[in-house]
């Protein structure tokens, strides 16, 4: 089985010290994760620094890594952006920078510029509120991230995948990423089939791409032939060209080790051509994340 390079499209770094970064899920006593519960606790035992990132992926060929917000409520999410920035600098890692953002702030813009001054800054995430996919404020802040060249990075379960094509579709200047393969969060059968359709429905928007990560949030006991059916249901949908591989790195080290979660993607890929497996290990993030 060839190893090919790969550039892992999720990956967070935190420092629970740093004097201007916040980060709610992990330092907030009150916050619980509506999905992972009281295991994400684990996480704010200690930082997680760019030297643990590179050990981590040692010797398994991850020659490029995206960054994807991990600060929540900070005063200036730019702050992060400054950090990571300075980093990657040092360290060549991260290659890019998806960064946060209020999509319906009316001062949106001006973040954006303060975000575009980092040179790996690439593009957003806004994990919304209420029913934003449809908010007039949120379409205004998205449509507002083509004038600055940023790919926006949206957390859509299948409930509201409906919406989002129709976002997509209103939008076609706007890449968007499709985080964590729509976020499975239950293994039934029913659920699988919404999930499918919802897939299956989004991917016919051609501004859409589809990041295969973060299953172990959702199986927390995962095996290769737990995720394949949704692998390999994202990659018939979405074809070769528009699927993204990552790690989600280190909340999936919850449930795994990076070697163990890597093999299992080039297991599962290994039937595919050895031209379309470089396209979804490295070949599309490179393209769309200019790296």
């Amino acid at each position: 089985m060839k190893n090919y390079s790969v550039v892992d499209a999720h990956m967070h770094l935190y420092d629970l010290n740093h004097p201007e970064l916040f980060y709610e899920h992990l330092q907030d006593p009150e916050f619980v994760h509506p999905i992972i519960g009281p295991q994400l606790n684990k996480l704010a035992e200690s930082n997680y620094e760019i030297t643990d990132y590179l050990e981590d992926i040692k010797d398994l060929g991850v020659d490029k890594a995206i960054h994807v917000q991990c600060a929540m409520g900070s005063k200036d999410p730019a702050d992060e952006t400054k950090w990571l920035q300075n980093i990657a600098d040092k360290n060549g890692y991260p290659h890019a920078i998806v960064a946060e953002a209020d999509l319906c702030d009316p001062e949106l813009g001006k973040l954006l510029e303060r975000h575009c001054v980092y040179a790996n800054m690439r593009g957003i995430r806004d994990f919304g509120s209420g029913d934003y996919l449809v908010n007039p404020d949120f379409k205004r802040g998205f449509k507002l991230l083509a004038d600055f060249d940023l790919i926006a990075s949206l957390d859509v379960k299948w409930e509201d995948m409906k919406k989002l094509a129709a976002l997509s579709d209103e939008c076609p200047e706007v890449p968007i990423v499709l985080d964590h393969a729509g976020f499975p969060v239950e293994r039934t059968k029913e659920y699988f089939e919404n999930w499918q359709s919802g897939i299956s429905l989004i991917a016919q928007s051609e501004s859409m791409y589809c990041k295969i990560s973060g299953l172990g949030m959702g199986d927390n006991e995962w095996t290769v032939e737990s995720i394949r059916p949704w692998v390999m249901h994202c990659i018939e949908c979405f074809t070769p060209d528009r699927i993204i591989f990552a790690s989600n790195w280190p909340v999936d080290r919850l449930w795994s080790d990076y070697g163990t979660m890597i093999g299992a993607y080039r297991s599962l890929l290994s039937v595919f051509a050895d031209n379309d497996q470089g396209k979804m290990f490295g070949g599309n993030a490179e393209r769309l994340y200019r790296i």
